[in-house]
């Protein structure tokens, strides 16, 4: 392997780095985990839509401080990840017990930090977010019931549709958007917006996002056409339901 000598000075010694040359490596390398890991997207993702939502709940500075910290750890420890894999491939290409429990480690504790994340919003938001729901909630649970059977129709309709114009996948399989991860989670709407527990809210997003999961994982579509499956859904799902309270009244 040759050595990168534009590094080195005529002595052999290391090159003194400017900081501006520092900082974008630094840059490089965020770029570069968020274009190449699938997860990174997700995290940010994720990240952008907690900061959103935490923008109408009036947090302390404490919390956001707690919030700040659960984000960037996931963050963190998504990169320590990928450069542990990345270290290690560079190294060998072969299968060796080590190199699978160097990996297995660091993957642990992206889990770790992504569990911490959970709990630290589970806590900073169930109160908040109860208590600004509670109204709009009690509306909507007085919109009759065949509103979620026209929900679901719906949903199946718009999938079939944006397939055909997409001509991708058929209508029960594959393509875009996914219509398994649509009907997951406009139902995990419905339940949300005709109850006012936020544990089977949380719990009913959990079994959509599992459906999602479980689509990618079988290979049969791909993390684009579940996200847009899943924003399908919900947004026809809040749409019926609003369309529900003003025809109620």
């Amino acid at each position: 392997m040759i050595p990168d000598n534009s590094k080195f000075d005529k002595k052999g010694g290391k090159k003194r780095r400017g900081l501006i040359n520092a900082f974008n490596d630094a840059i490089a390398g965020i770029l570069y985990t968020f274009k190449s890991e699938r997860n990174m997207k997700i995290h940010y993702l994720g990240s952008a839509l907690v900061l959103v939502i935490s923008l109408f709940l009036n947090l302390s500075k404490l919390e956001m401080i707690m919030l700040f910290m659960s984000i960037a750890m996931v963050v963190v420890a998504e990169m320590f990840n990928t450069a542990v894999e990345k270290a290690i491939d560079l190294i060998t290409d072969e299968y060796h017990a080590l190199a699978k429990i160097a990996k297995d480690v660091s993957a642990g504790a992206v889990l770790v930090s992504a569990l911490n994340s959970v709990v630290v919003g589970y806590i900073l938001f169930y109160d908040k977010l109860t208590e600004l729901s509670v109204t709009l909630i009690h509306k909507l649970r007085q919109s009759e019931l065949h509103i979620t059977l026209i929900c679901i129709i719906l949903v199946l309709l718009a999938v079939v549709v944006v397939k055909a114009l997409t001509s991708s996948g058929t209508p029960l399989k594959g393509g875009m958007p996914s219509g398994h991860a649509a009907l997951a989670f406009a139902i995990a709407t419905a339940i949300t917006l005709m109850t006012e527990r936020v544990v089977a809210s949380t719990l009913a997003y959990i079994m959509a996002v599992l459906v999602a999961q479980s689509r990618i994982e079988g290979k049969i579509h791909s993390f684009w056409e579940t996200f847009a499956g899943a924003l399908l859904g919900t947004l026809i799902a809040v749409l019926v339901f609003q369309y529900g309270i003003f025809y109620s009244i």
